[in-house]
């Protein structure tokens, strides 16, 4: 036993730095709810994270349930025809440490309803989550709660006589007995504050989306002089902020200017655009009106290419408005994670560029089970620093 924890302490030194935990259990992974795909990419990746140390640790290997073929555990979301629903257990969780992954955006699940099938709404899959914390109440040694788009994010703050939902939902997921609650670059953190003695976190997506931008626009100069990074609106600008400062290039935002007819219209406020490369990063696409707008202006003002790099991408209108930017050059490619359901028509858009986000959920996931340091996941800023110099020297190599 002493080998084995040894090795474990070894292995969480290695990837995640400070933390020397033994696995607090064998791990359980109910991803039902996620894009089929995603979910399969991240128990395949969860355990090649695993092999690779095993391999390099043999003694890992001894530890009941740390190195497995499949990691999901099989529910039954059931829905009876009035709408009603209930959650079931197809496989025992007792003594797991069981991670719900649950994307309350998938659209692309359905139910039967009225003799139609009908796509199910975030309320009804929130509601299946909630299920599923109560079928498996008492059994799991803990319950951890991945939630990548944070459900009801956009209410975070109270208006006028409105619910403040997204404290609601933080209060009640924790009140149900879970130990953590992961989300992904949530619309503003203070939610926080609904549940301040309780583990939160939201991780950034900034890594990978950086990652795969140079990846795919291989000939994108990263300096003051040829690049430069916008903020589709003033309330994001942290957003923008934080890539720009670890890009090294200059910030523009737009803003709300209130005219004297009482109308509301935007401004640009930022360096002068011409010849530059942009990019707007922002937490997601709804409508894609912002994002068109935004872009239009910038091309007119002289953008050499015009980028979008954002958290979540939605389209709940359609994908008729980036189309037609698309097609007048306005738009060069949207980014966006594979955090939240995305359709087969929206992967085929020569615009569209899906980041994969499952190497960071098994990550997520491996690290927890060993109670080990989220800091190099929730900090990646040196691996981004890192990644952004060896680009700019292969540029600068070739320039040569």
């Amino acid at each position: 036993m002493d080998d084995q924890r040894s090795a474990s302490r070894q292995y969480s030194y290695w990837r995640y730095g400070d933390s020397m935990m033994d696995p607090l259990g064998p791990v359980a992974v109910i991803s039902q709810q996620l894009q089929p795909e995603l979910a399969d990419s991240v128990n395949r990746k969860l355990r090649r994270i695993r092999q690779n140390f095993s391999n390099e640790f043999p003694e890992l290997k001894k530890l009941p349930g740390y190195l497995r073929q499949d990691y999901e555990i099989e529910v039954d979301l059931q829905r009876f025809n009035n709408g009603e629903g209930q959650a079931t257990l197809l496989e025992s969780v007792r003594g797991h440490d069981v991670y719900i992954i649950t994307d309350v955006l998938n659209n692309g699940a359905f139910t039967v309803r009225n003799n139609s099938y009908e796509p199910l709404s975030p309320d009804e899959h929130y509601q299946d989550l909630i299920r599923l914390l109560g079928a498996m109440h008492g059994l799991a040694r803990r319950v951890n709660v991945i939630l990548p788009y944070l459900f009801e994010s956009r209410r975070y703050l109270r208006t006028n006589r409105g619910s403040m939902d997204c404290g609601l939902v933080l209060r009640q997921l924790f009140s149900m007995g879970i130990a953590n609650l992961i989300t992904f670059d949530a619309h503003d953190t203070r939610v926080a504050n609904a549940v301040p003695t309780k583990n939160f976190e939201s991780f950034p997506t900034t890594l990978p989306i950086i990652e795969n931008v140079l990846e795919r626009v291989p000939d994108l100069h990263i300096d003051k002089e040829h690049f430069m990074l916008i903020s589709p609106k003033e309330t994001g600008i942290s957003r923008a902020i934080y890539y720009a400062t670890l890009m090294k290039v200059p910030l523009g935002t737009f803003y709300r200017e209130h005219l004297a007819d009482g109308s509301i219209s935007k401004a640009f406020l930022g360096e002068e655009i011409q010849g530059r490369d942009v990019m707007i990063v922002d937490d997601m696409i709804d409508s894609s009106q912002t994002i068109c707008e935004c872009a239009s202006y910038l091309k007119e003002h002289g953008a050499k290419r015009v980028f979008c790099a954002v958290s979540f991408a939605q389209f709940t209108k359609g994908y008729e408005l980036v189309n037609q930017a698309y097609d007048f050059g306005i738009i060069d490619k949207i980014f966006s994670t594979n955090l939240v359901y995305q359709p087969r028509a929206l992967r085929a858009m020569p615009w569209f560029e899906s980041v994969d986000m499952s190497a960071y959920l098994a990550s997520v996931i491996d690290a927890l089970n060993h109670n080990s340091s989220l800091s190099q996941l929730l900090s990646p800023e040196q691996r981004i620093v890192n990644i952004l110099d060896r680009h700019n020297k292969r540029l600068a190599e070739l320039a040569k």
